[in-house]
């Protein structure tokens, strides 16, 4: 999918209207826990356990929204969804708790949810998960459900659980040995059953902790062998991808950090993360779609195409424009006779830095003294 720059920046405000509104949400979710006498024009019409909770689920609507605004600057489709539902919610929750710092989170929820809705093509990219995070969100809320099942239609065992919401407090401060054993079993069944509670949640959050620390370490790691990490690399807005890295790349990239354009350079040889210390290195195949789409091939400013091998930069210029139809792309020939190959390719231009720097030497050679002074212009040009 190709993105234009516009689409791009109105993303960006999408981004920011979203998690401007989710910071709201928490402020007057909190202003209201301490206020919880008050209540906007609607109260009259909602039950009263809405209105009491209507400060705990204000912040808890904005610390989910958090989470939204973050997964969409990723371009997370499902975490547009996840805004697109909760929006109107703060709107609601803004006018439940009718107060001075309400009104604001009212005005922006309702101007967020057009721009919100404009910006959809601009998330497209899919939630993937491990099969250890499947693993964590199925066996978390798997004992959630079991315990809050079982606590409640064994609550006869269970003095001071009542209620379904007593039910699963219960199995929450139990799977997580919080246990502020404020609910106790009174009999051997009511024990066993919190002893299967205990063991599962337990084990249950084990997993979780590792499908959450375990890309964070993997994270650590990358930064070290200076690699970038796949949160960077979403990151990355009209960059440039460096196609190769070798003696005609490393001018290039020197001269990329020091303009402070952002760039990223693919390629297959891991040992040159050693080269470059900075995290801009994506190793992997150039010419792989998948490679490229990890390097954001969608929203790049430009494709250099500098692999030494013009077979090779032939396949990347193929397959860039395949996936791009509008980004610039410019191929470096070893050859000459490969140069109108390369633009049958795709390549909106073609330099060939051997026959330049030949012709210069042959002229120089000749007594032409201009050729000099070319080769400080070419040099001094930027």
């Amino acid at each position: 999918m190709v993105v234009s720059r516009e689409s791009v920046a109105t993303g960006r405000i999408a981004v920011g209207l979203t998690m401007l509104v989710a910071v709201l949400s928490v402020v007057t979710g909190v202003i209201k826990i301490s206020q919880p006498g008050q209540f906007g024009p609607v109260a009259p019409y909602l039950p009263m356990g809405v209105k009491q909770a209507a400060g705990f689920t204000g912040a808890l609507t904005g610390f989910l929204m958090v989470f939204s605004a973050l997964g969409m600057r990723r371009g997370l489709r499902a975490a547009w969804y996840s805004t697109a539902v909760l929006l109107p919610f703060t709107a609601l929750q803004g006018i439940v708790q009718t107060s001075i710092y309400s009104t604001p989170l009212i005005v922006l929820s309702l101007v967020s949810i057009p721009v919100v809705w404009l910006t959809r093509d601009r998330f497209d990219r899919t939630l993937s998960l491990t099969t250890t995070q499947l693993s964590a969100a199925v066996a978390l809320t798997g004992i959630q459900l079991y315990g809050t099942v079982g606590a409640y239609a064994l609550r006869e065992h269970f003095p001071d659980i009542d209620t379904v919401l007593d039910a699963f407090w219960f199995t929450l401060v139990t799977s997580s040995t919080v246990g502020y054993g404020d609910i106790t079993p009174a009999t051997q069944t009511g024990r066993l059953f919190g002893l299967s509670v205990l063991v599962l949640g337990t084990a249950s959050f084990a997993i979780a902790l590792g499908a959450l620390l375990g890309p964070a370490i993997e994270a650590r790691f990358a930064n070290a062998l200076g690699r970038m990490t796949q949160s960077q690399l979403e990151a990355l807005e009209n960059h440039v991808i460096v196609a190769g890295y070798g003696d005609l790349t490393e001018p290039l990239v020197v001269e990329l950090r020091e303009n402070g354009t952002p760039f990223v350079v693919v390629t297959p040889d891991a040992s040159v993360s050693d080269k470059l210390p900075e995290d801009t290195v994506l190793v992997g195949d150039p010419s792989d779609e998948a490679v490229l789409d990890r390097a954001g091939i969608d929203h790049a400013r430009a494709v250099v195409a500098a692999t030494n091998n013009d077979g090779e930069d032939a396949l990347v210029v193929l397959t860039a424009r395949q996936m791009n139809a509008d980004v610039r792309i410019v191929a470096a020939a070893t050859e000459r006779e490969n140069e109108p190959k390369l633009r049958r390719a795709g390549a909106d231009g073609v330099v060939s830095p051997a026959v330049i720097g030949g012709r210069l030497l042959v002229r120089s050679a000749f007594g032409d003294e201009d050729s000099e002074r070319v080769a400080h212009e070419l040099l001094e040009d930027d």
